[in-house]
């Protein structure tokens, strides 16, 4: 199964955080969400197909989640849990941790905001679409 939204960066993008990263329906960014990477998102956890949320909520479900840029493309892999519950009404988290909250998509990711490629970086940091697809095993 595979499920596509569109987000946006905005100049204040950092990519610092070391253990997360976050895509929000928010528009404002300050220089402390050193975590946030996409803003304005087109979608929120409620929104997801129930299909999708079904199979994010299993221990055993492996997710890839694909970021494209403009100029760069990064793939985050990571797991799924029974725990998450998938309906915070903006923020969307991918955890390296097992932490589980509302905001909570994915946890055990591979990367985190510090991790990930530095043109796609670049390229949210000057505003520009960011694409997201969320795949899981049928």
């Amino acid at each position: 199964m595979e499920y596509t939204f569109q987000a946006t960066g905005h100049k204040n993008v950092l990519s610092k955080h070391k253990t997360t990263f976050e895509i929000t329906t928010d528009d404002t960014l300050t220089l402390k969400g050193d975590c946030i990477i996409g803003l304005n998102s087109s979608v929120t956890l409620n929104d997801f197909p129930q299909q999708l949320k079904d199979k994010i909520r299993r221990d055993d479900t492996k997710i890839e989640l694909i970021l494209e840029t403009p100029n760069a493309t990064d793939r985050i892999f990571g797991y799924g849990s029974s725990k998450l519950s998938l309906d915070h009404p903006s923020d969307m988290v991918c955890r390296k941790s097992t932490f589980t909250c509302s905001r909570t998509l994915m946890i055990n990711a591979d990367k985190a905001a510090i991790d990930l490629d530095n043109d796609l970086i670049n390229d949210l940091s000057n505003s520009t679409w960011l694409k997201v697809t969320i795949k899981v095993d049928d």
